[in-house]
């Protein structure tokens, strides 16, 4: 059994690891509410510009539009795959990687291609079966609106040059501090829904597929910023929990550490006290 001192060095080096992992946390709150509250501001734009989208491309001949109808390129599936550039936290990044697998599974005999955010995607994927488009990483803890326009200007680009052809978002949908769902999303070609009589004509100027080529690249580059806010929402959110189970096992840990303390610590005085006894017992007989 260890010593008293061991243990002591111990029960320091958990209280240690416990205050790290509790500012840990109080930062990852901190920076969650902020994404929370960026992610709940951008919502109401992005469900304007779907519908606005969706009610053009009614109105639109697909076989006039790549983006509605889709381009020569069957073969190719192409993947935005949204992950974190830190871990410490919980199963958020595994459950993203984990469904790519099942992804790639459900679409054998297509090639996936990949455009990687966060580090955690293009550290996994690039050491396996998978070619990488594009990776980006870094984003310094904040995402920018900018940061979307360059990841949707390569896949928009990729998708009209016949690189790929069917492409969706994976990602890890916010649902709440302790939920964080993986999402994937096909986000080209536009799958539209027929109205049926209810379409209620309008006259456009330009034509709606000359809207179309204006709308879809913003809408692409909403649709992958969305996906990013929610994410990073929900990065801060399983950091968090992550931690506060951490701190939470610190403690356990500490308890159980001075109650072995405490024993270790009794055995040694009853036993001091023992050779005493023991002493005076000698020099009396």
């Amino acid at each position: 059994m260890a010593g008293t001192s061991d243990i002591k060095r111990k029960i320091a080096s958990v209280k240690n690891t416990q205050k790290i992992t509790k500012a840990m946390k109080m930062v990852s709150a901190a920076k969650m509410r902020r994404a929370q509250d960026a992610m709940t501001a951008a919502r109401p734009f992005a469900h304007k510009i779907t519908e606005m989208v969706h009610d053009v491309a009614q109105r639109a001949n697909p076989e006039l539009h790549p983006f509605l109808s889709g381009n020569e390129n069957t073969d190719t599936i192409g993947l935005v795959v949204v992950t974190s550039d830190r871990g410490l936290c919980g199963a958020f990044n595994n459950n993203i990687l984990k469904a790519v697998s099942r992804f790639a599974s459900e679409h054998q005999g297509k090639k996936v291609k990949l455009v990687c955010i966060g580090k955690k995607a293009y550290e996994f994927f690039r050491k396996r079966d998978y070619e990488i488009i594009e990776k980006y990483a870094d984003f310094a803890g904040k995402v920018l609106f900018s940061d979307a326009v360059g990841i949707a200007d390569v896949v928009v680009e990729q998708f009209l040059n016949n690189g790929i052809g069917d492409v969706y978002v994976l990602y890890n949908e916010f649902k709440s501090t302790a939920s964080q769902t993986p999402v994937t999303e096909k986000i080209l070609p536009l799958k539209v829904e027929d109205a049926g009589e209810q379409l209620v004509e309008y006259i456009y100027e330009p034509k709606p597929e000359m809207l179309l080529n204006e709308l879809m690249p913003r809408y692409i580059r909403y649709k992958i910023f969305q996906a990013l806010l929610e994410s990073t929402a929900g990065e801060h959110g399983a950091r968090m929990m992550a931690m506060d189970n951490a701190s939470r096992n610190a403690s356990d840990m500490i308890g159980k550490l001075t109650l072995t303390y405490n024993k270790v610590r009794q055995a040694a005085i009853t036993n001091e006290i023992l050779d005493i006894v023991n002493g005076a017992e000698a020099l009396n007989g």
